[in-house]
């Protein structure tokens, strides 16, 4: 099969001919995926950069992966992990992630959440960017990715209850950085009456 218009394909029609190293097919399926999967990307990053740094390698490793995918489930699951999988990667060749003590049994004091309702979609990023390392993974692997406590814990090689601890604390300093973001100055402010 000869690949000609990008979007006509199905998604089958696209894996296979990534499967036999298609060159329109694999640009096919950057092209579709490439903003769901920078998004993951970003979300681990450091920065913009970073992200596409982090993006480029998980492509590399979809192209050439791309056959030991079953076809069982979701084809864009499959390429979620992998990204994700990337990410972590990434970060522990750029820092060493899981320094921070274990306090598991100091109390959280877990603020409203529905402070995070107000903030748009850059401003949230730009907090959860702004996390060390270690927070910023846990919380994006718990809140936006749905893994649980346990299966972290097997991922990142930390116990359980330094996952919660990290997933807490990054809520935390995220509230924090919330509710500093919307307060209005109380000093200095023009009398416009």
């Amino acid at each position: 099969m000869k690949f000609g218009f990008i979007g006509s394909y199905s998604e089958d029609q696209i894996i296979n001919g990534c499967v036999v190293g298609d060159r329109t097919a694999q640009q096919t399926l950057y092209s579709r995926y490439s903003p769901k999967m920078f998004a993951i990307c970003l979300r681990y990053a450091k920065d913009y950069h970073s992200a596409e740094d982090i993006l480029q390698e998980g492509f590399i490793k979809v192209f050439r992966y791309i056959s030991n995918f079953r076809r069982e489930g979701s084809f864009e699951g499959w390429m979620r992990r992998i990204f994700v999988n990337t990410a972590i990667e990434h970060l522990r060749k750029a820092v060493s992630l899981y320094s921070i003590v274990d306090d598991e049994d100091k109390p959280m004091d877990i603020l409203d959440e529905s402070a995070f309702d107000a903030l748009d979609y850059q401003d949230l990023l730009n907090m959860v960017q702004s996390l060390s390392p270690g927070y910023r993974t846990v919380f994006n692997l718990y809140v936006v990715e749905g893994y649980s406590h346990k299966e972290i814990a097997k991922l990142l090689n930390i116990s359980e209850g330094t996952s919660k601890s990290q997933l807490a604390r990054a809520r935390m300093i995220l509230q924090k950085k919330v509710e500093s973001s919307q307060r209005l100055p109380l000093e200095g402010t023009a009398d416009w009456g």
